[in-house]
């Protein structure tokens, strides 16, 4: 048996390949949009990709089930169980096969068994592994997808939160605390393979090892610590992070079917000279660069959400139903092109050169990056507008004096809250998502930023007061 594991970073998404050597037979389990590393990974192995499986309908990222259907006739293993308004309705123009808990499907000389896990999402199944080909008469691991994490569970609130389904979050709760007991009863030796690592908006508290057993999660995952199904719905319901509103897009979207990509082009390069249009006419430009370049001069009108931000922050501020723009380098487009197109931003209109924009003569704006020393008087005093873009979480955990909450994901809707003429300082943990922030507030008219570096980490380690 052959099983490859790929993780994609920006995502925190786990995927995998199972193979069967003797058959030459592979299948992909919870696939992400970007196929390419699995047909590298195929053809490397001396694999045929026969086959998809899905363990729900992911809502974090695009599913790259489909494009694997589409390209290769793959079979797609899709989950039968939940409601009829969470069926693959896309599946049906394939051959798939909807799967029902108990049922089993071969590939090769590997079986997979069908454990029905709701909980997460209504319809969330996993696969257990046996090895029959090796020998096995007992299973090897379970595939979770996001039903349990290492060191944590999927959060059962999405549907409320993030598509508007009234009253499922405490439904999906008691599902996932019945899940759990049947996962309990497995054995003790059983790998436990997920489709998430830390930085996944899917749960809280994900652990950054990328396996575990059941064993073990038993023993030190804290959502096991509840033998009482009420006190364990409280402890799962609480301190959720914000789910982004890109989520529910995706669900849609994995649902009905995405785009088939295939051989898709990258974005053209644009005309620098209609950048200023194209701001006026209030469309949504983002500028990749660091955040200390944006700082320094960037085009006024444009958000900043560098690379390494692109996944987790760009679905919160991009209409999907109008063209986005780009200011990023041409070495940069493919990677950023993926990340988008992996959270389902397909209409990316062209991108602009930064070096071409900088030398041109457009409207430059800036913001100041301050030290906590340097604005400390001012922030205690009151002279200053303090916003704090960190998660509902942190904030209730502690705080600066006189901030006012303004979570990062809604900035864009509520930054008239902020501005009122004065300065206004943005502060997040360590001085990354205040940056996005202060762009933010730029774009929406507030004449004085400043980035607060360090955040509320290094405002402590200097001895400045913290509220509870």
């Amino acid at each position: 048996m052959l099983l490859k594991y790929f993780y994609d970073k920006a995502l925190a998404h786990a995927s995998y390949m199972v193979g069967c050597q003797k058959t030459g037979e592979a299948i992909i389990i919870d696939p992400g949009r970007n196929i390419r590393p699995y047909i590298e990974a195929a053809q490397k192995e001396g694999m045929k990709l026969i086959g998809a499986a899905e363990t729900h309908i992911h809502a974090d990222y695009v599913s790259g089930a489909r494009e694997l259907a589409e390209r290769f006739n793959a079979k797609l293993f899709v989950s039968d169980e939940g409601p009829e308004d969470w069926k693959y309705f896309y599946a049906k123009a394939y051959d798939a096969e909807y799967l029902k808990d108990g049922n089993t499907f071969m590939v090769g000389n590997i079986k997979f068994e069908t454990m029905f896990t709701p909980g997460h999402t209504p319809e969330s199944i996993s696969f257990i592994l046996t090895d029959i080909g090796g020998g096995a008469d007992r299973p090897m691991g379970i595939f979770t997808g996001d039903f349990v994490f290492v060191g944590s569970t999927g959060r059962p609130d999405l549907l409320e939160k993030a598509a508007g389904v009234a009253g499922t979050a405490d439904e999906g709760a008691r599902d996932m605390y019945a899940s759990l007991q049947r996962f309990k009863a497995l054995p003790d030796y059983l790998q436990v393979w997920p489709a998430h690592g830390a930085g996944s908006a899917c749960g809280k508290g994900l652990g950054a090892v990328p396996s575990s057993t059941v064993g073990y999660e038993k023993m030190f995952n804290p959502a096991f610590a509840y033998d009482d199904e009420e006190a364990f719905v409280d402890y799962l319901l609480a301190d959720q992070p914000e789910p982004p509103k890109y989520f529910a897009v995706m669900k849609r979207v994995n649902k009905e079917g995405p785009a088939v990509l295939g051989d898709a082009s990258l974005p053209t390069k644009l005309c620098v000279d209609t950048l200023s249009q194209l701001i006026e006419s209030e469309q949504l430009v983002i500028d990749t660069n660091e955040t200390d370049a944006f700082a320094k001069a960037h085009v006024s009108g444009s958000i900043n959400i560098p690379v390494g931000y692109l996944a987790s922050w760009a679905g919160w501020f991009v209409n999907y139903d109008a063209p986005v723009y780009l200011i990023t380098g041409e070495r940069m487009i493919p990677e950023v092109t993926r990340i988008l197109r992996e959270i389902g931003v397909d209409h990316i209109a062209g991108y602009f050169d930064p070096e071409e924009v900088s030398n041109a003569n457009l409207n430059s704006e800036s913001y100041e990056t301050c030290q906590p020393q340097e604005v400390a008087d001012d922030i205690l005093k009151g002279n200053v507008v303090l916003i704090d873009v960190r998660s509902q979480v942190e904030w209730d955990e502690g705080r600066l004096p006189n901030a006012q909450h303004l979570f990062l994901g809604n900035l864009a809707e509520t930054a008239s809250q902020a501005i009122n003429g004065k300065t206004i300082v943005v502060q997040c943990r360590t001085g990354g998502r205040s940056a996005v922030g202060a762009s933010i507030l730029k774009a929406a008219g507030a004449k004085k930023v400043i980035n607060l570096a360090g955040g509320i980490t290094q405002w402590a380690s200097e001895g400045l007061p913290i509220e509870n």
